[in-house]
């Protein structure tokens, strides 16, 4: 037993003696590719974010077979070198693609990263109209068009009731370092989404939930959380803050909205002169209770769930209708702020109905969910020109046809722009919503 034990050993380690041997130096056959070693992990993230005038350095690398392969460095497809490291100074801010081709036998091997340099100061492109992008916290720059936006927030900061803020949805994988670099290229401003507990995709409010009211509620923990964002927007060079106070279902709404006031202006003072800072507000019996909010840059309307279209024996249907939108925005310019100051909320999801009960309304309040746009889109072809596709019990959504006629509407109005919840929900395509939005208040 012991010896067939010695025996395997051995053979295992001539293995591995083998295979070092091997990257060292390999026998290649017809159809191996050439291997690129990137022992520094140097092409690890697939964007990397530097300051102007900061090199890109890719040192590190091995090659295999050693010393036969052609190597080629490339930025926007243009030569650079032919070394086995290379450096790169990008010679001004914006984005830059860099390729390593190895080639060896007619085969290549390939790396690339995106580069990003955001310029150290930027102007603001002139908009007529906001069109701000919502993004939730687990969107990236990915789900955004920068052309067919004014302004992106990103939900990336979450209350805690002492005042304390998780930014995990921004630190992770840089994604808040790319949506500002990317943002700021594009001559657009970028905002600091801060809220408490959500409930899933309609990102709105958690029955007695009151962490976020309650951090600004006391004077001591409001000034400390005012001094964290205060030190995280300047950190990341955002543009503002955007306040989506959401504890607005709980015996605690009314001294959890009176905190808004305090909070904004104290947020305000202590941001540059320049900074945007924004609120993001319900429509529903709650409203009476919100304080004055005219301090802020404009104020966010959530313009869409009714709330009739939920809960038991409710009636099936759109719950996020041209009408209600109507309706909501009226509420703030009848009884708190004018149009110019209100951006009205459009939704980019669904409300689906998974269970009925006897005379064909909603079951209870575990019988429906909501669904990403994207998603939807996935099920009908043809789901971009509807508000309503035949699955489960029926799913209610915002299509194209009114997005555009809610859009017409504000611009009509005399708002001050709309927003897009949640930006990652849509499709970044020719069936996007917030391209109609965009071009319709453009």
């Amino acid at each position: 037993m012991h010896k067939k034990i010695y025996i395997l050993l051995v053979s295992l380690l001539a293995l591995m003696a083998c295979d070092k041997e091997r990257i060292k130096d390999p026998e290649f056959g017809a159809g191996d590719y050439p291997r690129i070693y990137d022992i520094r992990n140097v092409f690890v993230s697939p964007v990397q974010i530097l300051a102007p005038g900061q090199p890109a350095n890719y040192t590190g690398l091995l090659y295999s077979p050693a010393g036969k392969v052609k190597i080629s460095w490339k930025v926007n497809g243009e030569q650079k070198s032919t070394d086995t490291t290379f450096s790169f100074t990008p010679p001004a801010p914006g984005e830059y693609t860099l390729l390593l081709d190895v080639e060896y036998g007619g085969l290549k091997s390939t790396r690339s990263a995106n580069i990003l340099v955001p310029p150290a100061t930027y102007t603001l492109k002139p908009y007529n109209k906001v069109v701000n992008a919502y993004l939730s916290d687990a969107g990236t720059a990915k789900s955004l068009n920068y052309e067919q936006l004014t302004h992106v927030t990103f939900q990336a900061g979450r209350v805690s009731s002492d005042g304390t803020v998780d930014f995990a949805a921004g630190e992770t994988n840089q994604r808040m370092d790319e949506v500002v670099a990317r943002g700021h290229i594009a001559g657009k401003a970028v905002l600091l989404g801060l809220t408490g507990r959500l409930s899933a995709v309609d990102g709105w409010a958690i029955y007695e939930a009151n962490d976020f009211g309650q951090a600004i509620k006391d004077p001591a923990t409001r000034a400390a959380l005012v001094n964290t964002v205060k030190n995280y927007v300047t950190a990341k060079k955002l543009d503002g803050v955007d306040v989506m106070m959401s504890d607005v279902n709980s015996g605690a709404y009314a001294a959890n909205q009176a905190a808004m006031a305090p909070f904004i202006t104290e947020l305000k003072a202590a941001l540059p002169a320049n900074a945007i800072v924004t609120a993001t507000v319900g429509a529903g019996w709650q409203h009476w209770d919100y304080p004055s909010l005219a301090a802020a840059t404009w104020v966010n309307v959530r313009a869409f769930e009714d709330g009739i279209h939920v809960g038991p024996a409710a009636p099936r249907g759109q719950a996020s209708s041209y009408d209600y939108m109507v309706a909501a925005a009226k509420i703030w310019t009848d009884f708190h702020l004018p149009a110019d100051k209100l951006v009205i909320g459009i939704p980019a999801f669904g409300l689906r109905y998974n269970a009925i009960d006897a005379n064909g309304n909603n079951e209870g309040w575990a019988s429906y969910d909501y669904v990403p746009y994207r998603t939807i889109l996935g099920m009908d072809p043809a789901a971009a020109g509807k508000e309503k596709v035949d699955k489960n019990f029926g799913i209610y959504y915002n299509g194209q046809p009114l997005a555009k006629k809610k859009a017409d509407q504000i611009k009509l109005a005399g708002f001050k722009g709309a927003y897009l919840w949640a930006v990652d929900f849509d499709s970044n395509d020719d069936k996007s919503l917030l391209k109609e939005i965009y071009n319709a208040l453009k």
